[in-house]
């Protein structure tokens, strides 16, 4: 594995200094020149070559004849060399963000591998100054417009739903560039609150990113401002794919890697670097039930609008994919999967109890898809070394609390019924000495009489009890049936 480590870290540097030349040499090299170098070299494989110096006849036998699969290879080559954004890009942006963006480093989950029967390492995003990845993206995109633009640049503007907005402000604010930010109204109170503290303008305008940015284009042409797209600007592409090139280099004999799925601009960074480097190992993107706009996307061959509904990945929640990192992403990604609501509050809840870890719904999409029951949980992944970006760590407070219930109630650890007791005295408490015999904790309990149209002297009681699982709350209902109380148990599994 250490060898390996030093043969993927050799080869992405070596890869960084030819793109380099190939952007300082451009007329006496030529691009296609330089492309024909590194993707040799990246598609070279440690494992591959010991094979082949066994057998020097293999490499003959597996040159392709047919003109038709020639034909196709070289189509897909002038498809990947004319995407927006490739991995000389990523490495450029490597080289200017560096030492002002944090190297999160790779760590494997003892816990979460014993749960999902995998080898799954987490790529802490999180601990990003602003709690995000989009730090990444938007320290590029800033520093390739002063280098451009110059004293001419009056400043940049934004729609985001927090993370996107937070990085601008402060990176902004680092490198003496105004910014200003539009959000819509669904945005968590506390990353709106970060942002004022980096003196950034902020507008609350729109119920979604989508409305949010077409008010913010308005201002582009009122005020000179330079829109910074979130999630689909070339830079801001390039800046997200340099977590692909720090994955190979932490686990270098990774299998898979696991990314959220929002506007497309993490995966498609992501996926070109991962590709690049270890062609053979899978990207899958991860998108919410409640807002799939990336399956619609590859379902119609490009982007379109999404109905949006609200999600605990509020920060994945993007009507439209952005075009540039949807042409990236369809020719890199594997696939992508679904995840819904209680998947997503489970995958919170398993990341604060074992990796005493706070992130937010966005950001641990990753992991809902490979909890188990969730699309993910199949027998290619079992076994595998898998990574997964946690991309952010920003969620409210009063969000967070609601999450962790959801978690609990998904997990089968809080449950509430309703059930029928005698009004007169000692009814409820005989129910109360029953639940504490059989060590279910009350946490709130509801007293009705006015609608419980039966006998007049009795009265219904909704109870909201914590349980240690599944099978302790078939045993309570067990005991309830036995002790003859009329019941309706409200979240079963």
């Amino acid at each position: 594995r250490h060898f390996h480590a030093h043969f993927y870290s050799f080869r992405s540097t070596f890869i960084a200094t030819m793109m380099m030349i190939r952007s300082l040499y451009l007329p006496t090299l030529g691009k296609a020149g330089t492309s024909r170098v590194v993707s040799v070299l990246a598609g070279y494989d440690v494992r591959r070559l010991s094979s082949q110096t066994k057998d020097k006849n293999s490499e003959k036998e597996q040159k392709p004849d047919d003109d038709a699969v020639i034909s196709a290879q070289k189509k897909l080559k002038r498809e990947i060399e004319n995407l927006p954004v490739d991995y000389s890009d990523i490495s450029r942006a490597k080289v200017a963000i560096r030492g002002g963006v944090r190297r999160t480093e790779c760590f494997k989950s003892y816990f979460l591998s014993e749960l999902i029967g995998a080898n799954v390492y987490l790529k802490p995003e999180f601990q990003q100054f602003t709690g995000s990845f989009k730090e990444r993206g938007a320290r590029n995109a800033i520093l390739q417009l002063m280098r451009k633009k110059g004293s001419s640049l009056k400043g940049v503007i934004a729609a985001s739903a927090g993370n996107h907005a937070l990085a601008l402000a402060y990176h902004g604010r680092e490198l003496g560039v105004p910014v200003t930010v539009v959000m819509p109204t669904v945005a968590p109170l506390a990353k709106v609150d970060k942002c004022r503290k980096f003196d950034a303008r902020i507008i609350i305008q729109g119920a979604h990113i989508g409305e949010a940015k077409s008010y913010a284009e308005t201002l582009v042409e009122k005020e000179g401002l330079t829109y910074v797209n979130g999630y689909d600007d070339p830079p801001i592409i390039a800046g997200a794919g340099t977590i692909g090139m720090e994955i190979i280099e932490d686990v270098p004999d990774v299998d898979a890697v696991i990314v959220p799925v929002g506007g497309a601009g993490l995966i498609a960074g992501v996926a070109c670097a991962i590709k690049t480097l270890k062609p053979e190992c899978k990207v899958i993107g991860v998108e919410p039930e409640f807002c799939a706009s990336y399956t619609a996307a590859l379902q119609a061959g490009k982007p379109v609008a999404t109905p949006v509904q609200n999600t605990l990945a509020d920060g994945l929640a993007v009507p439209v994919v952005g075009p540039h990192a949807f042409e990236v992403a369809r020719h890199y990604v594997d696939e992508c999967v679904l995840v819904n609501e209680k998947q997503i509050s489970l995958a919170v809840l398993r990341l604060i109890e074992n990796e005493k870890i706070v992130v937010e719904g966005g950001g641990c999409a990753g992991l809902a898809a490979l909890l188990p029951g969730s699309a993910l949980d199949r027998p290619d992944i079992k076994g595998k070394n898998v990574v997964v970006p946690l991309c952010g760590g920003n969620i409210d407070t009063t969000v967070l609390g609601r999450v962790l219930e959801r978690g609990l109630a998904a997990d089968c650890r809080l449950s509430s019924f309703y059930c029928t007791v005698s009004d007169r005295p000692g009814g409820i408490a005989n129910l109360t000495s029953l639940l504490a015999e059989l060590g279910a904790s009350i946490k709130d309990i509801y007293h009705e009489r006015a609608w419980l149209y039966t006998s007049v002297d009795q009265v219904q009681v909704k109870c909201v009890v914590e349980l240690n699982g599944k099978e302790h709350g078939e045993k309570v209902r067990a005991a309830l049936t036995a002790k003859g109380y009329s019941f309706v148990w409200e979240h079963r599994k």
